[in-house]
């Protein structure tokens, strides 16, 4: 890498957030059986909704779309860990770098944007349950989901548009994959100013859709307490699915965000585990919670258990 007016041109970048790690073998497994375990179930919610014609809904394209956000989450930044602690391959091309980096934070948006559309689901069939099918039809649907995917791509950009322009001062990352933060720190610039951009698109996002979420639960709230007591309890199982998938999402991101932020300072190993528990956690939790929890995935599972 030759210098270059003090900068370095930089053909890939080293992987040293698991320099310090201990056994990095036993934790490259247990990402990899936890990685295999989130791909699978995933993968197997979107098959179950894509070939049983009866499961083609509103509410059940939207469980394929949050698995198809998963997928994408969780394999964007999980092989290049598993290959680290596994097989020590510690460098990334600066192309798949950033790949990886868009990737990786588009997963992190459409999560919070499914979820959010998710929970407007619900609030639309509770409120108006018998206009329900006539308001939210699989067309309007699929529009609204392909929307949110180019409004998540058009936040996501500025990522890659801020940081392609800026010279590299040295090509290790100290942290654990190719995140925004992780890159940015390999550049010889002042990052305070980018880190407060990226910080205000994240505070925006993250505290519109989790409000979005609160009041629509609040709207979902106000049509239970009208409702007869069997209404509300089909009701109350209906939401708790969603209640489950939205805390394990929102839980380590607001501990990362907003009290890193309050000046609440994390260790390295801190921020890892919450980056890592952000994205594998959920992808874990969401299809077994919408297996379990949603009547006609879980029937059409024991029946296959049965008849085998």
């Amino acid at each position: 890498m030759p210098l270059q007016n003090g900068s370095v041109t930089v053909t890939e970048f080293i992987i040293g957030g698991f320099d310090t790690t201990e056994r990095p073998v036993v934790v490259g497994v247990a990402l990899l059986i936890t990685y295999t375990l989130a791909v699978l179930a995933n993968m197997v919610n979107i098959l179950f909704i894509i070939y049983d014609k009866r499961l083609h809904k509103p509410m059940y394209l939207l469980i394929c779309n949050l698995a198809v956000v998963d997928i994408m989450y969780i394999s964007s930044a999980s092989p290049t860990m598993i290959g680290v602690l596994v097989a020590g391959v510690n460098t990334i091309s600066y192309v798949s770098c950033f790949i990886q980096m868009f990737a990786f934070h588009l997963g992190g948006v459409m999560e919070m944007f499914a979820l959010a559309v998710m929970a407007f689901d619900r609030l639309v069939a509770i409120s108006y349950p018998f206009q329900y099918h006539s308001y939210l039809t699989n067309g309007r649907t699929l529009v609204l989901t392909y929307v949110l995917w180019l409004v998540a791509c058009g936040f996501v950009a500025v990522l890659p548009a801020t940081l392609i322009p800026l010279p590299h001062c040295h090509s290790t990352l100290k942290y654990t994959f190719c995140d925004y933060a992780a890159v940015m720190r390999t550049t010889c610039v002042d990052p305070n100013y980018y880190f407060n951009l990226v910080t205000v698109i994240k505070f925006f996002l993250l505290f519109f859709t989790f409000i979005f979420i609160c009041l629509s639960y609040i709207g979902i709230i106000y049509f239970v307490k009208l409702s007869s007591n069997n209404d509300k309890k089909k009701m109350g199982s209906t939401c708790l699915s969603h209640l489950i998938v939205v805390t394990c999402y929102y839980c380590p991101l607001f501990t990362l965000v907003v009290l890193t932020r309050l000046g609440v300072v994390l260790t390295l190993e801190a921020r890892h585990g919450l980056i890592i528990g952000a994205a594998l956690g959920p992808s874990l939790v969401n299809p077994f919670v919408y297996c379990f929890r949603t009547k006609e995935i879980k029937h059409k599972i024991f029946k296959i258990f049965r008849i085998n």
